[in-house]
């Protein structure tokens, strides 16, 4: 490792952490570009979210027929709630 990981580092400020943390993923991004690369779903995950997607929006359908408007509904809360887990998978963290 070094010296530099020998000491103990105390009293930095958030701004000083902020930057020791990206120096740090800067240099591992360099080492290794896909730990800083998007991440990439197998054809076989793909074709299994796809099947798993037409499932479930074929039952959503009857649902709504079935339920009326609270079919409606629970069809709405589904497709925000994956709608939002796509943008976090495809950022990587929360909406801010």
């Amino acid at each position: 490792m070094g010296a530099a990981a020998d000491r103990v580092v105390t009293g930095m400020s958030t701004k000083d952490t902020r930057r020791e943390f990206d120096r740090i993923v800067g240099r591992l991004a360099a080492e290794d570009p896909a730990f800083a690369g998007p991440r990439q779903l197998s054809k076989e995950w793909l074709l299994a979210l796809a099947v798993l997607g037409s499932l479930v929006w074929a039952g959503l359908n009857v649902l709504m027929v079935v339920w009326g408007a609270a079919g409606v509904v629970l069809t709405c809360v589904v497709v925000v709630a994956v709608v939002l887990g796509g943008m976090r998978w495809h950022r990587g963290r929360w909406l801010r």
